[in-house]
C-alpha cells in the first residue's frame, strides 16, 4: 500500500467511479482499475462491491477511505513543511545550566513572538551530554561551550562569557602571588567546561583542590558559596540572576584565562527551519546589543 495507490482509491470513492476518477487524476481508465484491484490483493480485502460497471463502497472500503484521507493530508502536511522554510512544529533545544538561567530567558520569548507556531522544549545538561543527545536525534539544537568537536555538528557563535571566581564577600584575594588557594571548590558533574577550566587553573599552579562539592544547579551553588562551603568559577553574567550578590566576592582571572564561548551547534545536513530562525536572532546586532547590555546593567 503506497501513497499512489491511496489516492486513486480515494479518486475513485469521490468522483464515483472508475471514469470520472481517470479524468481527473488524467490516466486511462484500465490503468485506475487495475491499481483499485491490486490495492484490493495487497490488503486482502474487497473495497467495492461491483455491480456490473457500477462500483459500491464496502465497509472495509469505508474504513480504509477514512484512513486514506487521513494519510494522504499527513503526507501533505510533511511535504508543504518540507518545502516550506517557514519556522514550525516541535523545536527541541539543548543549553547548559549557565546558559539557560541567565541567556535564554529574553532570547526564547524573542524566538516565540517572531515564530508563534514553534513549540520550544529546552533541557539542560553539560556539553558531552547535549552533543550526544543531537547525534542520537533526541535534540535538534544545544547551546553548549567551546571546545566541541568540529567534525559531526555545525556551530554559530552565540555569547562570550568572562569567566571569574567566587567566594563568600570577606574571603581573601585568590591567585595572588604566594597566596594560598581555597581548599574546596563546587562544581557541576563530570563534562562541564567550567569544572575542566577551574581544575586546570589549579594545575597551571601546582595545586590540587583537597575537596570537590558537585550541585546540579547555579543557584545552589551560590548559597554553597555565600555559606562559605567553598569556591566555584562561573561565568559574571550569572551573578545578574542572585538577588544576594552582596555576600560574595568576585575574583577575576588571568586575561588569557577569563573567555569562554558559547556556541549553538547542530548536526551537520540537519540545519532546520527553526535552527536558523534561533541563529539568526543570536546574530541580530540589535538583539544581541540589548542583551549585552542589560546583563553588564544588572551586575
Amino acid at each position: 500500500m503506497d501513497l499512489p495507490d491511496l489516492r486513486i482509491f480515494v479518486a475513485v470513492v469521490r468522483e464515483g467511479g472508475v471514469t470520472r476518477a481517470a479524468e481527473r487524476l488524467h490516466r486511462v481508465q484500465s490503468n485506475v482499475t487495475t491499481r483499485v484491484r491490486q490495492l484490493e490483493e495487497d490488503l486482502g480485502v474487497a473495497l467495492f462491491v461491483r455491480e456490473g460497471k457500477r462500483l459500491r463502497l464496502a465497509p472495509q472500503g469505508q474504513v480504509l477511505f477514512g484512513y486514506a484521507n487521513r494519510l494522504l493530508a499527513l503526507a501533505d502536511e510533511a511535504r508543504n513543511a518540507l518545502q516550506d522554510a517557514k519556522p514550525r512544529g516541535t523545536f527541541r533545544l539543548g543549553a547548559m545550566e549557565s546558559t539557560a538561567a541567565v541567556r535564554l530567558p529574553g532570547l526564547l520569548s524573542e524566538y516565540h513572538q517572531r515564530h508563534s507556531g514553534v513549540v520550544l522544549e529546552l533541557r539542560t545538561g553539560n556539553p558531552q551530554v547535549l552533543a550526544s543527545a543531537i547525534l542520537a536525534g533526541d535534540l535538534d539544537a544545544a547551546l553548549v561551550a567551546e571546545p566541541i568537536a568540529d567534525e559531526p555538528f555545525e556551530k554559530a557563535l552565540a555569547f562570550e562569557e568572562e569567566l571569574v571566581i567566587i567566594a563568600a564577600a570577606n574571603h581573601s584575594p585568590i591567585g595572588k602571588k604566594g597566596g594560598d588557594l581555597p581548599r574546596t571548590i563546587i562544581v557541576f558533574e563530570h563534562g562541564c567546561p567550567h569544572r575542566k577550566r577551574l581544575e586546570d587553573w589549579y594545575a597551571k599552579r601546582n595545586e590540587m583542590p583537597e575537596r570537590m562539592i558537585e550541585l546540579g544547579s547555579y543557584h545552589a551553588m551560590l548559597g554553597c558559596v555565600v555559606a562559605g562551603m567553598g569556591v566555584a568559577l562561573i561565568p559574571r553574567s550569572v551573578l545578574a540572576t542572585f538577588p544576594d550578590r552582596r555576600l560574595l566576592s568576585v575574583h577575576p582571572l588571568g586575561r588569557t584565562e577569563n573567555r569562554a564561548w558559547t556556541v549553538l551547534i547542530w548536526r551537520k545536513g540537519a540545519g532546520s527551519a527553526n535552527v536558523q530562525a534561533l541563529r539568526e536572532l543570536l546574530q541580530g546586532p540589535r538583539l544581541a546589543g540589548h542583551r549585552q547590555a542589560r546583563i553588564a546593567k544588572a551586575v
